[in-house]
């Protein structure tokens, strides 16, 4: 009897061990509830037949677990994934853009040649309220722009000039600085009392130029 005991114990715990092999979860409740009673049939029972049968129907219930622990997962296992801390995968650290500073206009030298100055005279009728363009024109909101290209900076007679522009005053409009200056006035000359917003293309700058070129009795040479 003893020995038949001693197989029987050897028997139940190889199957014990089948199970874990197989991936039951040994902390499982119901799984070890299950061995516990099975086992103690086992070795009451002397009866070899009876024996085998009872081993016969552990492997039937450890089976049955298995599928059941491999189809949807051993019992209790969801909540401890869903207490689970997210991993957070690192970054890579991106620098940030330095943004551009705000670009200068085009030069106009080489569109002067094409330009058109009926586009030019045209261009003026913005200019019209606060400038007169005849020789001889009087001053108004700004200064009279007869003879303005190659003319000193701030030097026309009986206007009086923003700070900004009187600190110019020892340089000259030539082809270059007027089209800075119309392509945005507050920009070139911070604190002008000009309240236009400028000329964003080249073009149109290309041909007011121009035509303010025209407006003297001896027009600078081209570039």
């Amino acid at each position: 009897m003893k020995g038949f005991e001693i197989k029987n114990i050897f028997a139940a715990m190889a199957v014990l061990a089948a199970l874990i092999l197989l991936g039951i979860d040994i902390e499982n409740n119901q799984i070890v509830s299950a061995l516990s009673l099975l086992l103690a049939l086992i070795l009451y029972v002397g009866n070899t037949v009876r024996a085998a049968i009872l081993v016969a129907l552990i492997l039937y219930v450890g089976s049955g677990v298995v599928s059941e622990t491999v189809s949807h997962g051993v019992p209790g296992h969801e909540k401890e994934t869903a207490r689970a801390y997210p991993v957070m995968e690192s970054q890579p650290v991106v620098a940030e853009a330095t943004p551009e500073a705000p670009k200068g206009p085009e030069p106009i030298s080489a569109l002067l040649a094409t330009a058109d100055m009926a586009a030019g005279q045209a261009l003026t009728k913005k200019c019209s309220a606060c400038h007169s363009f005849e020789e001889g024109g009087p001053n108004k909101v700004g200064p009279a722009l007869w003879n303005i290209v190659g003319h000193p900076k701030a030097a026309v007679a009986g206007y009086t000039y923003s700070a900004a522009l009187k600190a110019m005053a020892a340089e000259s409009w030539d082809y270059e600085k007027l089209n800075a200056f119309l392509y945005h006035p507050k920009v070139y000359a911070t604190g002008t009392k000009m309240a236009f917003a400028g000329l964003p293309k080249a073009e149109d700058r290309a041909n007011l130029i121009l035509y303010l070129r025209s407006l003297s009795k001896t027009p600078q040479p081209l570039p």
